[in-house]
């Protein structure tokens, strides 16, 4: 059985994180950042469940509030069309560990062989896909997305979580 593709309206055209949970960050964190948003801007799967074929484009403003993450979704002309929020507390672990490797990917590359630094990057993905896939289950009955978006959204959400 195959599924049915989403409308090519069921996507994103805008992506933005509320910026009061957005801290200053570095050069390198704030280039991953624009990286994320234009790689998911460029290609996405973005289907509010409930969404009507004729709904959409969307816009999505990322936040954290009160611990818990919150998806503020909009028309393309900014108009709120409903929030989903979710516990933070699952990803919390997965977003710990993707930080911990990626500091040892960044300290490796200093000073480590490339089989090493290559090693440490496999590891660094495996993470990644890890917290794509657990964003995609905890959106699941709210959110329709591939694994490609959501694996950029993960990217984003481990953005919100710097401090």
């Amino acid at each position: 059985m195959t599924e049915k593709a989403p409308p090519a309206t069921h996507r994103l055209v805008d992506v933005q994180l509320d910026e009061r949970t957005v801290v200053r960050r570095s050069a390198d964190i704030e280039h991953e950042q624009r990286v994320a948003i234009f790689d998911l801007l460029e290609q996405n799967v973005f289907s509010p469940v409930g969404a009507h074929e004729n709904q959409g484009p969307f816009q999505l403003v990322l936040a954290i509030e009160d611990n818990r993450l919150v998806f503020d979704i909009r028309d393309e002309g900014a108009t709120p069309l409903g929030k989903i929020i979710l516990a933070l507390s699952p990803f919390r672990r997965i977003v710990k560990d993707y930080f911990e490797i990626c500091d040892s990917y960044f300290q490796a590359i200093k000073r480590s062989s490339p089989s090493q630094i290559e090693t440490i990057d496999m590891a660094r993905r495996g993470v990644h896909n890890e917290g794509s896939e657990l964003l995609r289950e905890r959106l699941k009955g709210k959110i329709d997305t591939d694994f490609d978006t959501a694996r950029r959204l993960f990217t984003l959400i481990c953005v919100l979580h710097i401090r």
